[in-house]
């Protein structure tokens, strides 16, 4: 019989086994002649395994329609396949469409490599408590954080875990001693408070995120250090810090415009803000990008597009999409051993000019 032949032969038996029944490990293991460890770190993509070995595994597995059961692929690899995350769960927070659009990109990576997630809800002064208790669990190979505040006591509890790690955001200063991802959020709301200032306009304000994210600190930070620049300050009541939903945002630009001297341009620190800002400037009779001009941040979200608004919104774009593909990536090959990657990325914002900024309005 030719290797060809014999080839053949055990497509078909490994076919009709599919046909049977769903193998175990040790089973499809026993079939190719291998030792469950070595199968195990070839469905894994473990950089010790041959290619060839690889192969012949992920073609088997796929005849036979075999999924690796977790618990005993923890047993023969000492890791669980999986990335732990705490979310933080509080009646105010709602619904969060920014970080549901960030796990889409994190699953969107992960199931291609077998990977799934262990989600601990907390409330916000459990958070730390809630961490150290998913790290202990054994149920997680890498964690990852959000909603970076300063100073942060989930970052030094990380540096001393052992585990593989990535924060999402960055702590105030310009020194870091841990791995993150960050946007530049100063960056990106100096440059979008320079087009408004080039447009003539004086007077301007601020829907931000929650006061205590690091985040909104740096947005805050970069429309300041435009005004600045040019001589101007921003006053106390041009400023909103909430949730970044539209009922906030619609309640914001409601109480600028019924100030004496109402601002003539407004920053949002997401489309989901500026979704409720112009609701207020219509109902006021206004329009924006005449009366009143608007940029938003824009995360790119599934179901609120800057372009779709009545009047296309002026946005900074960073898509959170893909910088949950991005942590899906670095956690998943630093678990496997895989190429190691830069330890800090910051992405910059890119400014979209639409419709919505226009020249400051003469009154």
């Amino acid at each position: 019989m030719t290797r060809g032949d014999a080839h053949g032969e055990n497509s078909k038996a490994l076919l009709g086994i599919k046909r049977a029944y769903k193998l175990n490990l040790k089973e499809l293991s026993e079939k190719l002649g291998l030792s469950q460890t070595t199968v195990s770190r070839a469905l894994n993509g473990y950089p010790e395994v041959s290619e060839a070995t690889r192969a012949r595994v992920m073609n088997a597995a796929q005849q036979t329609g075999y999924k690796p059961n977790k618990a005993a692929q923890r047993l023969a690899t000492g890791k669980a396949a999986s990335i732990g995350l705490v979310m933080q769960s509080a009646p105010e927070l709602g619904g969060d469409p920014h970080f549901a659009e960030f796990l889409s990109g994190l699953a969107e990576e992960s199931v291609k490599h077998d990977f799934h997630f262990v989600m601990a809800p907390a409330s916000p002064d459990d958070e730390v408590a809630a961490l150290r208790r998913l790290i202990a669990s054994g149920y997680v190979d890498a964690v990852f954080v959000a909603h970076v505040i300063d100073p942060d006591p989930r970052v030094e509890l990380l540096k001393s875990s052992g585990m593989p790690y990535l924060m999402h955001g960055r702590l105030m200063g310009d020194e870091h001693d841990y791995p993150y991802l960050d946007v530049d959020n100063e960056g990106a709301f100096y440059t979008a408070a320079k087009l408004l200032l080039q447009l003539g306009h004086k007077r301007i304000a601020l829907l931000n995120g929650m006061e205590r994210f690091t985040f909104a600190i740096r947005r805050k930070n970069g429309l300041e250090r435009a005004l600045r620049e040019a001589g101007l300050s921003l006053p106390n009541d041009y400023t909103q810090h909430s949730v970044m939903n539209d009922q906030m945002g619609l309640r914001g630009m409601e109480g600028f415009l019924a100030l004496p001297e109402p601002p003539t341009a407004v920053l949002c620190a997401s489309t989901a803000l500026a979704l409720g800002a112009v609701r207020a400037i219509n109902k006021a009779g206004l329009k924006p990008g005449e009366d009143i001009s608007l940029i938003a941040h824009d995360d790119v979200l599934s179901l609120l597009k800057p372009e779709s608004f009545s009047v296309p919104l002026t946005t900074t774009r960073s898509s959170l999409r893909a910088a949950g593909v991005r942590v899906a990536q670095r956690l998943i090959s630093t678990v496997k051993g895989g190429p190691k990657m830069a330890e800090q990325e910051l992405w910059e914002a890119e400014l979209i000019v639409r419709a919505s900024t226009g020249p400051a309005p003469q009154r």
